[in-house]
């Protein structure tokens, strides 16, 4: 993989880094998200929805990938709003062909930090703040950014460890992340202890 500076919106090294995968294990599949195993994401979707009782409100699924959150949330919560933003548009195809005749489902392609994103109840982030990026201060801004797109919570999870240095992969300390976080709102949770490496972050509005 390139050693150059990773910028994690609209480069080519992230969208070849899926175009790999979607070749090596096909289109659709989870690996071809970067998902290891199925188990992993399952599990970071369950932590997700644990921020609120989601039902009869609107979510952005921001980096949805194939829209996999989507009927995860279906089956837990009713009357949800989905709206699934993703960048990669060989990724986003997929929960088209999937979901494109699901009634309140909402599928965009393009970069979730832009501003003409819908604001939403809640902002759901699976995995797709664990790029690397050349600007140290990314995570903290995209937080930031996300945060004032919810009108009642944004929940998010990231990498802890287990990252090698020659991924597209990065890890954060926790405790960097929820300081950072409790500038923002003084309503913060941290998750951990559900998958190796991983932790969860829930910032409500007060």
């Amino acid at each position: 993989m390139d050693k150059e500076p990773i910028k994690l919106f609209g480069t080519a090294g992230i969208s070849r880094f899926h175009k790999t995968l979607i070749e090596r294990h096909g289109a659709g599949t989870t690996r071809a998200l970067g998902w290891q195993k199925i188990e992993g994401q399952t599990m970071r979707f369950d932590k997700l929805s644990q921020i609120g009782n989601l039902s009869g409100h609107s979510v952005l699924d921001a980096g949805c990938g194939h829209a996999d959150l989507f009927p995860f949330l279906k089956k837990r919560f009713s009357s949800i709003t989905y709206y699934g933003c993703e960048q990669l548009p060989d990724l986003l195809q997929i929960a088209v062909q999937r979901y494109k005749h699901e009634n309140n489902v909402v599928l965009l392609q393009g970069d979730f930090l832009d501003k003409a994103m819908p604001m939403t109840d809640y902002v759901l982030v699976s995995g797709s703040l664990s790029y690397g990026h050349a600007d140290e201060n990314f995570i903290y801004n995209a937080i930031e950014t996300l945060f004032t797109k919810c009108r009642i919570a944004l929940g998010f999870n990231l990498l802890s460890g287990g990252v090698e240095s020659d991924t597209l992969l990065r890890a954060y300390q926790p405790d960097d992340i929820l300081n950072f976080c409790r500038t923002l709102s003084n309503e913060v949770q941290l998750q951990v202890g559900y998958w190796p490496d991983d932790f969860t972050v829930f910032v409500y509005k007060e």
